[in-house]
């Protein structure tokens, strides 16, 4: 007799767990405040802003959230620093378990431009299938499906031109989750983009992860490759690093320093240009913040 089989991970999740170690974390490209609050009657509010080291400008985004978890509705309005605005609606569970509808649309006036895209997620044991419209860009029919039994994971992905009669994109996946361990294999772009990631968790104080990419068509020649580790000081602290082959150095520092407030700090080290102090050159490292609130 076989064993439950959990619902697996969305095609966008395949290899989570490794892109969360080396992706996440990493504040070193300007400074950034998020602000989070919640009201009794389940709506919440939103407020990131970012300043870029590079450029010195700033970006930022209000949101509000509505969610009726007896209803399994959810509303989200948001309105960007460029003008963006942008509302989502999702219902849930309610048509049929493990159906979720939403659509989203952002219009910007200042750029005279549209979004509406329709998305339906379908998801039971050993199975997770998604399905996106995008109105006005073609418009375009997206679909994805993960298959999962036993740890072993195999998914697709494919995208429809409606307006030209042709698939425009399609990749493929194979991976291996256990509750330690996870490796994925992705072929992308057509099949012309190649990655590998594992992720470990060695021990419950110590993860450690890698990703290699091998693009057909890249100027370059060569495997890109990055390795990174995760490590627990204590409850409410965490250092993380990561180095790729072209030598840059990542280094992230996040400590809660109360319930509801967390700082974040980064840097980024390219090591072959450590004593690289030409005026004319761009930054050869970088520094940078994340602050926290929410109540």
């Amino acid at each position: 007799m076989s064993l439950p089989q959990p619902v697996p991970p969305s095609w966008k999740d395949l290899g989570k767990s490794s892109n969360d170690l080396l992706g996440k974390d990493y504040h070193f490209a300007g400074t950034s405040l998020e602000v989070k609050t919640a009201t009794p009657s389940n709506v919440t509010f939103k407020v990131d802003g970012t300043r870029d080291s590079k450029t010195s400008l700033v970006s930022g985004n209000l949101e509000a959230k509505y969610s009726d978890k007896f209803h399994g509705l959810t509303f989200t309005q948001a309105w960007s620093t460029s003008n963006a605005l942008r509302t989502q609606i999702e219902l849930e569970n309610q048509i049929a378990k493990g159906l979720k509808l939403e659509t989203t649309s952002i219009l910007n006036p200042e750029k005279n431009t549209k979004s509406v895209v329709f998305g339906a997620a379908y998801k039971q044991p050993g199975l997770h299938s998604r399905a996106v419209l995008d109105v006005f860009k073609g418009p375009t029919f997206t679909a994805d499906t993960v298959l999962g039994r036993d740890g072993f994971l195999v998914g697709a992905e494919a995208s429809y031109n409606v307006t030209e009669g042709r698939v425009d994109k399609y990749s493929t996946a194979f991976g291996f989750s256990a509750p330690e361990y996870a490796v994925t294999l992705h072929g992308l772009s057509n099949l012309t983009t190649f990655a590998a990631s594992y992720y470990h968790r060695v021990s419950p104080d110590v993860e450690a992860g890698a990703k290699a990419v091998y693009d057909t068509k890249a100027t370059s020649p060569g495997v890109a490759l990055e390795v990174g580790t995760k490590a627990y000081l204590d409850s409410a602290a965490f250092v993380k690093a990561k180095i790729n082959n072209a030598g840059v150095l990542a280094l992230g520092y996040t400590q809660a320093l109360r319930p509801g407030v967390k700082a974040s700090f980064g840097l980024a080290l390219d090591t072959q240009r450590l004593s690289d102090a030409s005026p004319l050159a761009p930054p050869a490292h970088k520094v940078g913040a994340q602050f926290v609130f929410e109540a």
